[in-house]
């Protein structure tokens, strides 16, 4: 769509930086979009919040010398808009189009490619480790991270490629030095940051049992196996093995305070099995998973903290806004983590939604089985995550 040469509005038309636009959502404004995506687009990946009003109207309905009554009829006008697009070239236009008619409007830089690059760090205020444990967010797809620093040294799980430089920035203005990269498992949603932070001199760590799958830089990296540690000022990570999700899954313990379970274990769901597999070897992968979480995860304190590496829409926020829980509290709302392992393997494998976006290419890539260029990278893991077992919480409370 925002490939097309649009016309140049006739009137000004004010733009809305994607981060004012968050900032917009959390602070519970009301906000109307107009996204001119395809339907398709929308259905799959748009914008959401409680005080979102979200209209899906095509670009081409404004194409015409008169945009059709019917058309109007679909957008308020006693209210402010903004509209977005897939990059920004097409929802200029519209915005133009309905301010020549009266609207107040604006239109969203950059689109929801914009959008993806809003990315923001909050404290985990109920972490009690040593250091402080920050937790970035990707409201986009979803994407979760993790960021302890203490005593000048910092860590950082689960890293975007994407924002190599914000993980180097951060560290700068903290006056910390990053010493790892660390990644939980061969991501299925979005390109990993490890190998270009280690090529920034970061020391990089993914899971050892996880370079069978075919890992190409294998040599190039620390090999993390179960029990090791990994020391950041005071703050020890821990290495804890938790297949499942796929066969190299591995979580990590920060300071017995909080466990990154990469895709293994989230606040509302628990992980899919189908990724590595298929559906074939779906059903032994979730009984794993039923093990890994039974035997290596539900057996830590209840105060133990929980992060996974997404979150989803069915997700809520513990007070400080991040995306934690204790294990207890997951335990008491979550069904799924009191079942037996026949009727846990069945319920995971019943409404799983589908597989990430570019799923395939995104695995070769994070392999180092294939290239991909920094925009190539990034136009890869646009979309919704969908590495959960549902897209509805499966918590019963």
């Amino acid at each position: 769509m925002d490939d097309m040469d649009f016309p140049t509005p006739d009137v000004d038309v004010e733009s809305i930086d994607p981060n004012e636009l968050k900032a917009q959502v959390d602070a519970g404004e009301p906000v109307t979009l107009l996204d001119a995506r395809m339907e398709g687009d929308y259905e799959e990946w748009k914008i959401d919040g409680e005080n979102v009003d979200s209209i899906n109207v095509p670009y081409f309905h404004f194409l015409d010398d008169e945009i059709p009554e019917d058309v109007l009829d679909q957008i308020p006008k006693d209210r402010e808009l903004t509209v977005l697009c897939a990059k920004g070239g097409a929802s200029e236009y519209v915005a133009g189009s309905l301010k020549e008619l009266g609207y107040d409007v604006d239109h969203l830089e950059e689109g929801m490619n914009g959008w993806a690059r809003v990315y923001e760090a909050l404290e985990v205020t109920g972490y009690d480790g040593a250091g402080t444990l920050l937790q970035y967010q990707r409201p986009s797809s979803g994407c979760l991270g993790y960021f302890v620093y203490d005593d000048g040294e910092a860590a950082v799980i689960d890293p975007l490629r994407e924002f190599t430089d914000r993980y180097l920035d951060d560290a700068e203005e903290l006056g910390v030095e990053l010493q790892y990269a660390i990644d939980t498992h061969v991501h299925a949603d979005h390109i990993s940051g490890v190998r270009n932070l280690a090529d920034e001199g970061v020391e990089g760590v993914i899971p050892e049992p996880a370079v069978d799958r075919g890992i190409t830089y294998a040599e190039d990296m620390t090999l993390a196996a179960d029990g090791d540690e990994f020391a950041v000022g005071d703050v020890t990570i821990e290495t804890v093995y938790t297949p499942g999700h796929t066969s190299g899954m591995t979580s990590y313990l920060i300071d017995d305070s909080l466990l990154a379970t990469g895709d293994g274990l989230f606040i509302e769901s628990v992980a899919r099995p189908d990724l590595e597999e298929g559906d074939e070897g779906a059903p032994e992968a979730a009984s794993q998973l039923y093990e890994s979480l039974q035997e290596r995860v539900l057996s830590l304190p209840d105060e133990t903290l929980i992060g996974g590496a997404h979150f989803s829409d069915a997700a809520e926020p513990a007070a400080d806004g991040t995306y934690t829980a204790p294990i207890g509290q997951l335990v008491d709302e979550m069904a799924a983590l009191r079942m037996d392992e026949e009727e846990f393997v069945d319920v995971i494998l019943s409404d799983m939604p589908p597989r990430p976006a570019n799923y395939e290419d995104i695995i070769a890539t994070n392999l180092g089985q294939r290239e991909a260029d920094d925009e190539e990278a990034f136009e890869l893991e646009l979309g919704p995550n969908n590495c959960a077992a549902s897209q509805d919480s499966l918590a019963d409370d």
